[in-house]
């Protein structure tokens, strides 16, 4: 896999991923003009769509078809430079008639505990813990 990034303007630059174009932006406060997401919080995003992926994919084995499905992951950052996450918070949130606690609980130890290589390396440098939500 590679990934490329481009200048456009100011601190904007166009990624290209694969076949995928989007842009990403710097702060306002530091030359941005919030025309894409800052890079660092990409982390959470792929850390919320890695976990998920595995997460579906088990259940839908287990014959468990949630009704909706979300990932949430929160992230704190250090204080010092290079300012890095030290601790991470991903919540699942499954609804639907007839999912059971257990598989559910079984798909989400699985993926981030055997599957997920975004949360595999990113516990390397910063703590994560994560906990299911029935609505």
């Amino acid at each position: 896999m590679k990934s490329s990034v481009t200048l456009k303007e100011g601190m904007c630059f166009e990624v290209a991923l694969g076949e995928h174009h989007f842009l990403i932006d710097a702060d306002e406060k530091f030359g941005g003009m919030n025309k894409g997401p800052r890079p660092k919080p990409l982390l959470l995003s792929a850390l919320a769509g890695c976990t998920a992926m595995d997460a579906i994919s088990i259940l839908r084995k287990m014959k468990q078809a949630p009704e909706h499905f979300r990932v949430e992951v929160e992230g704190e950052l250090t204080d010092e430079h290079p300012k890095t996450y030290h601790a991470l918070h991903v919540r699942y949130i499954f609804r639907g008639e007839g999912l059971e606690t257990e598989k559910l609980n079984k798909a989400v130890d699985l993926s981030m505990e055997k599957y997920c290589g975004v949360s595999a390396m990113l516990q390397k440098t910063a703590t994560l813990d994560y906990e299911i939500i029935i609505e």
